[in-house]
């Protein structure tokens, strides 16, 4: 099935994708690999998911935060590719938490950008190289920021 009928499938809302908060460009494609710069928890309603893990936000927030930017990374994707079908495989994920010193669970928050790629893509195409790492502030107070590198048809 592809990523197109698999977004469907699941019901999945892509949001606006975002425009750029400084001078950079949301996605450059070199050599069949598309390189995606930070995407933050922004929803289909404009809205964005904002505080610290470990203060303000729990795990299950940060989760939805992760999956909020999983959806705007597809849309840039999406706008920039003119389909998802033209995604090969997502091959390296690194994602930012802003939390405080002693949170530990940056995985499992950003598991839920990594379960909306799986789940569009596929589990071998999906799932990819990954890092998290905690943050002491992010822009706009995101909860989490997210940059992803995915191998595309060109």
């Amino acid at each position: 099935m592809s990523a197109e009928a698999r977004l469907k499938e699941l019901s999945l809302e892509l949001p606006t994708p975002p425009r750029a908060l400084g001078l950079y460009k949301p996605v450059v494609i070199v050599g069949g690999l598309a390189y995606l710069s930070g995407h933050g928890p922004i929803g289909v309603d404009g809205t964005s998911i904002c505080g610290r893990l470990g203060d303000d936000l729990d795990v299950q927030a940060g989760h939805e935060a992760a999956r909020r930017t999983a959806l705007l990374m597809l849309a840039t994707l999406r706008q920039r590719c003119g389909s998802l079908d033209r995604v090969r495989r997502l091959v390296k994920t690194m994602g930012l938490v802003q939390s405080v010193p002693t949170f530990t669970e940056h995985p499992a928050v950003i598991n839920g950008f990594s379960e909306v790629m799986r789940d569009v893509f596929g589990p071998d195409a999906g799932v990819a190289a990954r890092s998290a790492f905690g943050a002491p502030s992010l822009p706009a107070s995101w909860a989490v920021e997210i940059d992803a590198i995915f191998e595309v048809d060109e």
